[in-house]
């Protein structure tokens, strides 16, 4: 008797892996970044992340019935992606802020290319670019709150070197005394404006004290990137529920930390090995690195494309950090190398067994 076998095609290794469970695994792992922002900030931290929760996962459903395909709002996905969209804006935003990036995250980033799995670039990335080209002021600097318990910086007193300003630059002046680290960064690189302060200004971004405040979450910037200690937190629990692999945020972070070693500083600074922990803690970079730029769909396939698109990423972050127009670079970065994984994956993907280059 002959025995027959069923052929069928790949994938022929199956685990319990679902896409609802990688989902809701990466909501449970950004929650303790929601917790310091609220510890810092206050309820209206939460608020607004719900608004923009509800917002994505409205939008998704009625798209859905509007297409007439199944709803798939229950598979974690539009909370996801609300969640991280509100997470890019800051505590003082307006209500509806996170709303209309949800909706345009939800139908421009994702519906409109088939849904889950179809998307060439990560939606809630899309909607905060959205967000930045359409109210710069509102995501860069006039919605900035500083945080309940203290000062952004250590080792200087900021608001006293900004009022010594006042009286020949009343613009600095307010962009310095209620700006993000990074913010202060970009400044301090003009040389046309304070150059007395320039160096003093500097030294204190990179003290111990101010990487302190930067690692805990005690700064001012948007509701999800504040707290490294808390996004590590998530990270390492997606990286020990196999959701997440190590190469992209560990190239990533490694790229960044290299090249501001060399080239972070001002004229006259030289070298220091705080100050590529100050790129690391400062602004989006970490949950960039853990939680955005890991996106299944819109990385590459292979390990050296992995590499190659984590290198990528850091580059260009700190390309537009340190010469840019923004003080930060996370989010364009990640969503040009979206728009290269294609490319990527082309140039990494191995060859079929047997076959023969015509």
């Amino acid at each position: 008797m002959t025995e027959k076998y069923k052929v069928s095609p790949a994938p022929h290794l199956h685990d319990r892996t679902s896409i609802p469970s990688v989902m809701w695994n990466v909501v449970i792992a950004l929650i303790p970044a929601l917790v310091f922002a609220v510890y810092y900030f206050g309820l209206r931290s939460l608020w607004l992340t719900l608004l923009g929760v509800v917002s994505a996962v409205a939008t998704e459903a009625l798209i859905q019935w509007f297409r007439k395909v199944p709803i798939t709002v229950t598979d974690g996905s539009a909370v996801l992606t609300g969640m991280l969209l509100s997470y890019n804006i800051s505590a003082g935003s307006p209500w509806w802020l996170p709303v209309v990036g949800s909706v345009f995250a939800i139908a421009i980033g994702k519906q409109v290319f088939g849904g889950l799995g179809n998307n060439p670039v990560n939606p809630a990335l899309l909607g905060r670019a959205f967000l930045l080209a359409s109210w710069p002021s509102l995501m860069t600097g006039s919605c900035w709150v500083k945080t309940s318990k203290s000062a952004v910086m250590s080792g200087i007193n900021l608001d006293a070197i900004a009022s010594n300003l006042q009286t020949v630059a009343p613009k600095v002046h307010n962009l310095v005394t209620g700006a993000t680290p990074l913010k202060v960064a970009q400044l301090i690189r003009d040389p046309n404006i304070y150059p007395e302060f320039s160096q003093k200004i500097f030294n204190g971004l990179i003290d111990l004290g101010t990487l302190k405040n930067l690692f805990w979450g005690n700064v001012g910037g948007c509701i999800g990137e504040i707290s490294v200690f808390a996004l590590l937190l998530g990270a390492v629990y997606l990286l020990w529920r196999k959701i997440i692999e190590w190469r992209i945020p560990f190239f990533y972070l490694l790229t960044v930390f290299v090249l501001t070693f060399f080239f972070g500083g001002i004229k006259g600074s030289g070298y220091s090995l705080t100050l590529p922990f100050f790129h690391l803690f400062a602004g989006g970079l970490m949950l960039g690195a853990f939680f955005m730029a890991t996106d299944y769909t819109t990385t590459p396939m292979t390990k050296p494309g992995r590499i190659i698109y984590a290198v990528g990423c850091g580059v260009l972050t700190v390309i537009i950090r340190l010469v840019g127009g923004y003080p930060e670079g996370v989010s364009y970065s990640i969503l040009f190398m979206n728009v290269m994984t294609p490319l990527i994956d082309m140039l990494t993907m191995p060859k079929a067994f047997g076959k023969v280059k015509k």
